[in-house]
């Protein structure tokens, strides 16, 4: 992308001015490099979600922005329902509510690493993954409805999980306002097998050594120490979730001229949030993060059940749950003023601040914990929340594809790449050699990069880094 069309405001800060349509300005953080990378389709997606009712401030885009579907992935939006501002379903993506989780282990990657092999082994045995994957939990019309109500409480109240989960997850676990009777039977039954599943494409549950600390206070109030164990989960709503992004797209396209919306991209389709539609998606939707936040506290489940059998040794714990796909109501002040907004951020994380009031007591001192991931070969990354709140208190999710997943295959043999991981003592555990090679390592932007200009723009803090050790990769 040609840094000629920003006005550079800083080292690690690119604007454009409103033009034409556009009601807001255009933020792209980032540093020279990062921004030459990014592909054209972002300059346009970043002004087009500038057109849109009601926003407010300007449309961003984080140090991993690439092209996505209507909004660029890492874009953060928000929009003030008195002012006549809208929610898009594209500005929350298909997979709503995907994010990551990090468990604490009570161990040292020395104790695993003479093992990771059989480890491996049971955990891909134990954890579904791969396209079309089911677990062994049926839900009836009954529990279906529970779940997309509940969240996180009811997989705990189920017996999937502790009690004590439900502090360290945001909303604690279930978002208030869901509405299961605006989720299609059609959304209903391709979730009612997949509870429990990781899923395809980039979702991952990963063993790994925290190779290096940034932060040691930080590090130590998230109880991380150099050389530990941890677990990397990240997934999302799965069917579900995907077939509420479809439907209510297409609904929002054929509607938004009624209200008087001119789409600058049909990707962009968009509902009026004050509309019935509006409201009854945003009722869809958060019922999806509930099914987000129940999957992957099953999945948990899943996984202290694993180690109790082959390393009974450990004890796993919960850091933070935090999403990446999502619109959420929030304050926030913009001018002086605080003002209620629905924030979309789009492969983009939520990042609190030290001292923010919906934060645990723990967590207080040092802000909301923010997971950066990378890809297998790749080291991942935690972060916290920085005072200032920029972008309206938003970070990055990921490193962010520098190729397609077409792109990727072209490079890359699967069955070469886990070969090749192999001899580094990066253990993979796939269903699909393809699969794999789209999410080869070199496919994605560098994330070391991308996590020092989030630490530079004062988007969130660096903590600790992360090592692969053990992938179950979807």
């Amino acid at each position: 992308m040609d840094p000629a069309r920003f006005v550079n405001v800083g080292p690690t800060e690119w604007r454009v001015e409103p033009f034409g349509a556009m009601r807001v300005p255009a933020v792209v953080y980032a540093d020279r490099p990062l921004l030459e990378a990014m592909d054209d389709k972002v300059f346009e997606q970043v002004t087009n979600v500038a057109m849109l009712p009601g926003i407010v401030e300007a449309s961003f885009a984080m140090p991993d922005a690439h092209w996505g579907y209507g909004f660029p992935i890492g874009g953060v939006a928000a929009f003030d329902a008195e002012e006549g501002g809208v929610v898009s379903a594209g500005g929350v993506g298909f997979d709503i509510s995907c994010g990551v989780r990090l468990l604490t282990t009570g161990m040292k990657i020395a104790g695993i690493e003479p093992i990771k092999d059989h480890l491996g082994d049971v955990l891909y045995r134990s954890i579904p993954a791969g396209v079309g994957s089911t677990s062994h939990i049926r839900l009836s019309d009954a529990e279906m409805d529970a779940m997309l109500a509940g969240g996180a409480r009811w997989a705990v109240g189920q017996g999937y999980g502790l009690a004590a989960d439900l502090e360290r997850i945001e909303e604690h676990g279930c978002v208030e306002g869901a509405e299961p009777d605006a989720v299609s039977a059609h959304a209903k039954a391709r979730q009612r097998d997949e509870m429990g599943t990781l899923g395809s494409g980039n979702h991952y549950l990963e063993v790994q050594e925290v190779a290096e600390i940034y932060d040691t206070d930080a590090a130590a109030a998230l109880g991380l120490a150099r050389g530990d164990a941890v677990i990397s989960i990240h997934c999302g709503s799965r069917g579900l979730g995907h077939q509420i992004g479809a439907e209510y797209l297409r609904e929002m396209a054929v509607t938004a001229p009624d209200h008087g919306i001119v789409l600058p991209d049909l990707e962009l389709a968009c509902a009026p949030l004050a509309s019935p539609l509006g409201r009854r998606y945003l009722g869809a939707m958060r019922a999806a993060s509930n099914c987000a936040l129940a999957n992957r506290e099953i999945l948990t489940h899943f996984v202290r059940q694993t180690f109790a059998t082959v390393l009974p040794e450990a004890r796993i714990g919960l850091v933070f749950d935090v999403s990446h796909n999502i619109c959420k109501e929030e304050t926030h002040a913009v001018a002086g003023r605080r003002r209620r907004l629905f924030v979309h951020r789009k492969g983009a994380t939520r990042a609190f601040g030290p001292g923010h009031p919906d934060l645990p007591a723990a967590l207080k001192a040092v802000g909301q914990p923010v997971f950066i991931g990378g890809s297998m070969g790749t080291g991942s990354h935690v972060m916290v929340g920085a005072a200032g709140g920029h972008a309206f208190a938003s970070a990055c999710h990921g490193a962010g594809r520098s190729m397609s997943r077409h792109q990727a295959l072209k490079h890359w043999h699967g069955r070469k790449l886990i070969d090749d991981l192999a001899g580094r003592g990066i253990v993979i555990r796939s269903p699909s050699p393809r699969g794999v090679a789209e999410e080869a390592p070199g496919a994605y932007k560098d994330v070391h990069a991308v996590v020092d200009v989030a630490d530079r723009a004062g988007l969130a803090r660096k903590v600790a880094r992360l090592a692969p050790r053990v992938c179950v990769k979807g």
